[in-house]
């Protein structure tokens, strides 16, 4: 990634999708709000942020025994997110891509590098949004947090989708916006590059090898 780093060679990148791929943050953060209100809970600013790269497992656990919550864990977890596939697949759905993502992405592809998303997002929602904004083509593996035992910041989810994509954890490149994110790439051996894709900047990247402001920052050539 950095050439005086002849030691690394790029065969693989691993796409988080929320904050990486799509802009959904706000999306998330309005209908997990009009859950808390509903469930009669108050959840800071501060505490969302500490969950965004999380597994909704993880977030929702959380929350119930903050809060002694009645629900169960998996009705929580199903009621969040049925809300946010519904939301996708309505016409009022207004989540875009990152700012030169696409072109990022189909250049890593031309070059022959193999392509991975992995996200805390259930399978349903990943395939869904590579579909509505026709990337499916470019990647081999989709790896959702729920093949995995532990969430983000533990490194689970980048070995399992480096193992599907048959590349060694140190020719892996990450590319993150979470805090959780950044440090479950780095526990995984991996490079990792993080993209501020907060304007709050919540998010503490600074454990990335390198961290962006934009995509048209970097190009295969600066990251191989």
């Amino acid at each position: 990634m950095d050439a005086n780093e002849d030691d690394f060679t790029l065969k693989a990148v691993i796409f988080d999708m929320d904050g990486v791929i799509i802009d959904s943050e706000p999306t998330h953060i309005k209908l997990e709000n009009e859950i808390y209100k509903k469930l009669d809970i108050e959840v800071t600013g501060d505490e969302h942020h500490s969950f965004v790269g999380a597994t909704s497992h993880y977030m929702w656990e959380s929350l119930k025994n903050k809060h002694n919550l009645n629900q169960t864990l998996d009705e929580l977890i199903e009621n969040d997110r049925n809300n946010y596939f519904k939301y996708l697949n309505s016409d009022e759905c207004d989540i875009t891509l990152i700012d030169g993502v696409k072109e990022l992405i189909k250049d890593f592809h031309e070059n022959g590098i193999k392509l991975a998303i992995a996200s805390s997002s259930p399978l349903n929602v990943i395939v869904t949004i590579a579909k509505k904004f026709q990337i499916e083509e470019y990647f081999e593996v989709f790896v959702t947090g729920d093949y995995v035992q532990r969430s983000k910041p533990e490194p689970d989810i980048f070995l399992f989708a480096s193992k599907k994509l048959g590349v060694k954890p140190e020719n892996c490149l990450v590319i993150e916006d979470s805090h959780n994110g950044v440090r479950a790439a780095k526990k995984a051996g991996m490079k990792c590059v993080g993209i501020n894709s907060d304007p709050t900047g919540s998010q503490d990247i600074s454990m990335a090898d390198l961290v962006i402001n934009s995509f048209k920052e970097v190009n295969y050539i600066k990251l191989s």
